[in-house]
């Protein structure tokens, strides 16, 4: 089984073509959870497989967290796909990636520059009010496609000066917020200048911070946009993995159309055995 080892802006995944069906779709949880664990396989934040279109697409991408859960979509990882699928022929300079929350277009800039059109919000909420320890949050909540991908914005001053540890556990708590029915992605952002936004993603699937998330990015803007705290117009969005750049329309209260650029990167290819994948995922069992 050959793969791609990717990442975009530092949010790295592995990449599978299983086109031809080999593996059962039941199958992919498990591998995930085994390939994406660190020091004992490959690492990743998450697996992208990619298989037939069903709905006119050059491509569907199939998208599991590190822990096995199922992704509507990632970013990054579209980015990612983007450049897998033109240098393997899947697409020319523009492709349409189907995704579980929905029609992705990706546009090949430059060699490893790629620009997505991310999915469109289909659910907003500015400044939720939710409760953590007695302390009370504005968090503005935002779904990016149809199933959405549940993001929160979460404005932090001094972003940069704040205690990691106390920081994830607030993450952590608001990730799993009784008012969110489907959990979130928790943003933490902090405007540090005219278009330029600092920002540090709790990701749930992968359970901690990653160093960069491209949906949360978009769901970041499209909250400072519609506040008019930006202009949506080539953001510069930087976090811990470095900077993506994103673009958001806005017409009559609400954002039509949401872009995000940024490099895609190939770390290295390879082939897994087999039996090295089923003797980890037997290990994995045995441990649950």
């Amino acid at each position: 089984m050959k793969f791609w080892k990717m990442n975009g802006a530092g949010n790295d995944f592995i990449v599978i073509d299983n086109r031809d069906g080999t593996v059962d779709a039941a199958q992919w949880p498990r591998i995930a959870r085994t390939l994406c664990e660190r020091h004992l396989s490959l690492g990743a934040d998450g697996l992208m497989v990619v298989e037939r279109p069903a709905n006119g697409g050059d491509y569907r991408m199939l998208f599991l967290n590190s822990d096995g859960s199922i992704g509507e979509m990632c970013g990054n990882g579209a980015r990612c796909i983007c450049r897998y699928g033109y240098e393997n022929g899947l697409a020319g300079d523009v492709q349409r990636v189907e995704t579980t929350a929905g029609l992705v277009i990706g546009w090949r800039q430059k060699h490893n520059w790629f620009r997505i059109r991310l999915n469109t919000p289909a659910a907003l909420e500015l400044q939720k009010p939710l409760d953590v320890d007695g302390r009370t949050y504005r968090c503005s909540y935002v779904e990016l496609g149809a199933p959405g991908i549940p993001h929160l914005a979460v404005q932090t001053p001094d972003l940069a000066g704040q205690d990691e540890a106390a920081l994830r556990q607030l993450g952590r708590k608001l990730r799993y917020h009784p008012a969110l029915p489907k959990g979130a992605n928790v943003n933490f952002y902090e405007l540090t200048g005219p278009d330029t936004v600092l920002e540090k993603t709790y990701e749930r699937g992968v359970e901690d911070f990653t160093l960069a998330c491209g949906t949360g990015t978009g769901a970041v803007v499209t909250v400072l946009t519609l506040l008019g705290k930006v202009s949506g117009r080539n953001v510069r969005v930087r976090m811990d993995g470095g900077e993506l750049a994103v673009d958001a329309e806005a017409h009559d209260g609400r954002i039509e159309n949401l872009y995000l650029t940024g490099p895609a990167a190939l770390v290295c290819t390879g082939e897994i055995l087999d039996k090295t994948i089923l003797d980890l995922i037997k290990k994995q069992e045995e441990k649950a």
